[in-house]
């Protein structure tokens, strides 16, 4: 394989804009282990009493990722986030205007590898989603595994990121003074390893879950679509029922995380790497769908709200698509 090696005279901006997402893929692919790594060192060190003392105020905030978390605007709004943007670049583009006295679940679709719109948009300030949305606060749902690493889980509640448990997604959208926005990539950790460039496929017929929430405490519905979250990596092939297929899909009811065997580019080259590609994001944020109030929603409730929330979807898509790089004959299919 011939290797294409990034030329020598790269301007100081995109190093860095390399260099803001190289220190997001770490991240997510590696943070959490150096962190419950570097815990259990301090714990066996000289150090151990403050391991403890940490230890003791883990205990004490155990219920903080699924009662709204921590969020901190000033790490929202690190510089290093802008850079993050304009590498791809991201865009969150607003259709409508949201009444801040109410709670909102956005649908993020599709899920893509790392939920680097999701990321962007919704979990710092680069792409000005409190200017766009002013009196509104975004929080994306994260699996609750994650908020059992020490050290980790503070970083990440500062950016928004919440547990993505039933009692997480009901204690924001159940807050009387409004205001909440809770961000579900619906199609989950399985969606994940179906993505791929080009791949309009959304797990959703059977998520049916945050719509029962939204009816039992009124909250909006949003359609969110991100347009390239898809494309930014390749997947080894792992069509359903192959081996690598049903390891994956084991592993994932052992772990509750998906594995996608994804690749794009390096830092220093073209070729291979954990890096995703520089394509374009345009996240979507469609008109809500008033909800009524209802206690305890029927299954005939859940099922016309789920077809109604799958209808603006797919009109959200259909308006948008040949804005943002698709052709008309491109359409959404739901499994």
């Amino acid at each position: 394989m011939k290797i294409e090696f990034a030329p020598l005279n790269i301007p100081l901006r995109r190093r860095l804009q390399t260099a803001a997402t190289l220190q997001w893929v770490f991240s997510f692919l590696a943070l959490a282990q150096c962190c419950l790594a570097g815990f259990v060192l301090l714990a066996l060190s000289d150090w151990w009493m403050l391991a403890l003392l940490y230890a003791g105020w883990l205990w004490l905030d155990w219920d903080t990722p699924s009662s709204g978390g921590r969020r901190s605007q000033w790490v929202r709004s690190w510089r290093v986030w802008d850079y993050f943007r304009e590498y791809f670049p991201i865009q969150l583009v607003k259709t409508v205007d949201l009444d801040p006295k109410k709670n909102y679940i956005f649908g993020f679709h599709p899920h893509g590898v790392l939920v680097a719109g999701g990321f962007g948009n919704f979990c710092t300030e680069a792409t000005g989603f409190s200017r766009l949305f002013p009196g509104l606060r975004s929080h994306l749902l994260m699996l609750p595994f994650w908020f059992r690493v020490p050290l980790f889980r503070d970083y990440i509640m500062c950016g928004g990121l919440v547990s993505s448990c039933k009692s997480s997604l009901s204690y924001l959208v159940s807050r009387p003074e409004g205001g909440n926005v809770a961000v579900i990539a619906v199609g989950g950790a399985s969606e994940a390893l179906d993505a791929r460039p080009g791949a309009l496929k959304l797990q959703v017929l059977d998520r049916k879950g945050f719509i029962k929430l939204a009816l039992k405490h009124g909250a909006q519905l949003v359609p969110v679509f991100s347009f390239g979250e898809n494309e930014l990596f390749d997947q080894m092939e792992n069509p359903t029922g192959s081996p690598l297929r049903r390891l994956q899909n084991r592993l994932q009811s052992i772990m509750g995380v998906a594995m996608p065997l994804f690749h794009a580019r390096g830092v220093f080259q073209y070729s291979f790497g954990l890096m995703p590609y520089r394509k374009p994001i345009h996240t979507v944020v469609g008109a809500p769908i008033p909800v009524v109030q209802t206690p305890s929603p029927t299954s005939e409730d859940i099922q016309s709200l789920h077809k109604c929330y799958l209808q603006s979807l797919t009109d959200l898509f259909e308006q948008h698509k040949q804005s943002y790089g698709l052709s008309e004959d491109q359409h959404l299919t739901f499994i």
